[in-house]
């Protein structure tokens, strides 16, 4: 029997007392051992971005982590963005923009774009584009998740999200 590493895991502001092996990602731990299943697997090797979640507000691949590196840090997932009913700006946007068909990878967009635009509200479309080309999407052509991303953008800007989210 492999060694078990007992941790807590800080997940949308709720600790999450865990007993894990070194070897489980990040990933696994926030779907099956937390029960928050909005982070997405795609390709397990970091490559598609449905998995993305922030880790001390910086955007991170969960595949590519480990659980036990995620201890003491602040982990905020796809469940974490809205408010009880009220949606995050995002949240609102991709809907209100038909940002999101299928809806797999959405949950990695939308942690992917928090993550970039509450580091930094002023980003121009041109490097919207750069960041969200990290994530892969088969259904929508990416027009209409950069025009929502690009709205929530603007919504930010005028009016900034309170410190407390």
């Amino acid at each position: 029997m492999a060694n078990k590493h007992v941790i807590t895991l800080i997940v949308n502001g709720k600790d999450y007392t865990l007993s894990v092996e070194a070897r489980r990602t990040l990933a696994d731990a926030l779907r099956d051992d937390c029960g928050l299943t909005g982070t997405h697997l795609g390709c397990e090797h970091g490559v598609c971005g449905a998995c993305t979640v922030l880790v001390d507000d910086k955007p991170v691949r969960s595949c590519l982590m480990f659980a036990v590196q995620a201890e003491g840090c602040s982990v905020r997932t796809v469940e974490g963005l809205a408010k009880g009913d009220a949606l995050h700006l995002l949240q609102k946007a991709f809907w209100e923009n038909h940002g999101l068909q299928c809806g797999f990878c959405t949950p990695g967009f939308l942690m992917l774009a928090a993550g970039a635009l509450e580091a930094d509200p002023d980003l121009s479309e041109e490097e919207i584009r750069d960041i969200l080309s990290s994530n892969l999407c088969r259904c929508t052509g990416y027009q209409n998740i950069i025009k929502s991303v690009c709205l929530a953008a603007n919504e930010m800007r005028a009016c900034p999200p309170s410190a407390d989210r």
